[in-house]
């Protein structure tokens, strides 16, 4: 028997049909996959995941102003039951850098960070976020991810990062920062307080990044935050012993961390909380479905997977509820971890189990060890990450090609640095809405002539082609969008331009092959303009009309207003049969009865 882990091409792929009862236990879509070699390979990458978890818990709990054990506690159950209810093989759980800066920011208004009532908020935060995802995956709104276009996320992230190197300043440098200070405060603080700076802590972080750079560098399979930190621990570590101690260097530890089963916790049921909380619950639901379902995507190119939406949304809503009751706060899919999941050779979301537990087993080990981590190696690390954040290769990329996705990432940008977060979010969406339909309501209407000697007949932009010597005037014009009630205005005034520019062309032909939808709206814009053109002496034709846009016209009447005859089938050359009819004495057909 051959129990090698197998590649994806020779593993069953998931199945394309869905049952309801799927939703609430959908392992049986990639249990057969498992088998001893799978088990094995599993294993390794959840080991491999476990060890880079422990800075990272640590480090996202301090981002989100908790207690370093809520990192890790995040990392244990909500990643278990993000895989085990998720549609995604590959995907891992738990807390993330984004989603720590928003709870840190949104919270600390509310309550001291670090205080019962800010943990406790933050667990009502994690249950309320669940509960969204939840109800969106039930309601198979899957879709609404959609509306996050990448730019918002590449401005919002790069906005996070400059907050999370900010609130590290004070730590990295050695210099008292208050607490939640703006990034203005924040730099006001370190240039004003510069002259007390440790150099002892500026030595150890500064060892980190150096540590974490050159590792990822030269050695890319080693992971670098685990070199990173262990490096500036041992700096730190013979800086105390040969100076005198943490009087002397000002170099502050992270201190006991209580390690075991994430206990038991009760998040707030008080309407007043939880009415406070949920339009920063649905920021943050919105923006950690986005994350989760857009790196299970980007990983499912790879694995040729089919990732199911809903499943993700059902996955991630009942992980924030378990992690609600089980002492993690807001928690989604992270890039780092699920690259390096699949990376290392994970095949089923068994992985994600195996780097629960194995986290718990290396911190039962090592606890003790744990308290002796430096504050200035902690920040060190989240300077490295907040860099990594920054897509410097897609914000060039949005910056060169398009003047209004590079505002949607500028704007999103600082309304991150200058707002409440979840305000950033939602401007970034509304802008991108914005753009959207400002792009769909104006559907261009490029005037063309047909190519000579084609068959089926074909359509180009070519103005030196004119209307035959004495025939009467025929305008063909081409639309690529919706006939939607936000367009109707514009293709108005586009259409009564062509006649109003030249009143013998009271004839156009409008070719319908790049029109998908038409609503009401839309549908009554065409009658009218029939009946106007008519009363102008000429008429509306269509040409090659989709079979959607039909049943709109025809159970609105507009097909009927418009007339059977002035509708042509896209085998059949209609400037050719218009303008035989026109040279026939024919300048338009009797005009259509009235639809009922």
């Amino acid at each position: 028997m051959d129990n090698r882990a197998p590649t994806p091409d020779m593993l069953p792929a998931t199945p394309t049909r869905r049952t309801a009862a799927s939703i609430w236990w959908p392992m049986p879509a990639w249990w057969p996959r498992v088998n001893r070699g799978t088990l094995r390979a599993d294993a390794i990458a959840g080991l491999t995941g476990a060890i880079v978890l422990v800075p990272q818990g640590v480090a996202f709990a301090t981002i989100a102003g908790l207690p370093p054990e809520y990192g890790l506690y995040a990392a244990m159950l909500p990643a278990i039951v993000a895989a085990l209810w998720g549609s995604s093989w590959h995907l891992v759980s738990g807390p993330t850098t984004a989603i720590s800066i928003v709870v840190f920011a949104t919270l600390s208004p509310l309550a001291v960070p670090g205080s019962p009532a800010y943990v406790q908020l933050a667990l009502t935060l994690a249950l309320l976020v669940g509960i969204f995802q939840l109800a969106l995956g039930l309601l198979r709104l899957g879709t609404l991810v959609n509306f996050i276009s990448h730019t918002v996320i590449v401005g919002f992230t790069a906005g996070a990062a400059v907050l999370i190197a900010a609130s590290q300043i004070g730590a990295f440098f050695g210099v008292a920062v208050e607490r939640g200070s703006s990034l203005r405060a924040t730099l006001s603080a370190l240039f004003g307080h510069f002259d007390t700076m440790h150099p002892h802590v500026l030595a150890v972080s500064s060892v980190t990044v150096i540590a974490c750079v050159l590792c990822r560098r030269w050695f890319p399979r080693v992971p670098h935050l685990i070199v990173g930190m262990l490096a500036g621990s041992a700096l730190a570590a013979a800086l105390d012993a040969l100076a005198g101690g943490p009087a002397v260097t000002g170099i502050r530890t992270v201190g006991a961390i209580a390690i075991g089963l994430p206990p038991l916790s009760q998040p707030s049921l008080d309407p007043e909380v939880l009415e406070k909380l949920a339009p920063i619950a649905i920021a943050v639901a919105l923006l950690a479905l986005t994350e989760a379902v857009s790196i299970a995507r980007a990983i499912a190119l790879k694995t040729q997977q089919r990732i199911d939406g809903n499943q993700e949304f059902v996955g991630q809503g009942l992980a924030n509820v378990a992690g609600a009751f089980f002492s993690g706060y807001a928690s989604s899919g992270s890039f780092n971890r699920s690259g390096l999941n699949h990376a290392a050779g994970a095949q089923t979301p068994l992985a994600a189990v195996f780097s629960a537990v194995g986290l718990l087993l290396i911190l039962l080990l090592l606890a003790p060890l744990a308290r002796h981590l430096p504050l200035a190696a902690m920040a060190g690390l989240l300077m490295v990450v907040a860099w990594g954040l920054i897509d410097f290769a897609q914000i060039r990329e949005i910056l060169r090609v398009s003047r209004p996705e590079s505002a949607v990432l500028i704007a999103t940008f600082v309304a991150t640095l200058t707002l409440k977060l979840e305000y950033a979010i939602y401007i970034g969406v509304l802008l991108s809405l914005l753009l959207y339909l400002n792009r769909t309501s104006r559907p261009p209407l490029e005037a063309v002539v047909p190519g000579h000697g084609l068959w089926p007949p074909q359509f180009g932009a070519d103005a030196s082609v004119l209307d035959p010597p004495g025939a009467v005037p025929l305008t063909v014009v081409r639309l690529n969008g919706s006939i939607f009630f936000g367009a109707v205005s514009h293709l108005q005034q586009s259409l009564q331009a062509i006649d109003e520019d030249d009143p013998r062309r009271g004839h156009v032909l409008l070719l319908a092959a790049g029109i998908n939808f038409v609503d009401l709206a839309g549908a009554h814009l065409l009658a009218h303009e029939a009946e106007r053109r008519r009363a102008l002496g000429g008429a509306l034709y269509l040409h090659n009309v989709k079979p959607e846009v039909r049943e709109m016209l025809e159970r609105t009447g507009a097909w009927a207003q418009i007339g059977e005859t002035h509708i042509f089938a896209a085998a059949v050359d209609a400037p050719a049969v218009i303008r035989a009819r026109l040279a026939a004495g024919v300048s338009a057909d009797p005009a259509p009865a009235a639809a009922h």
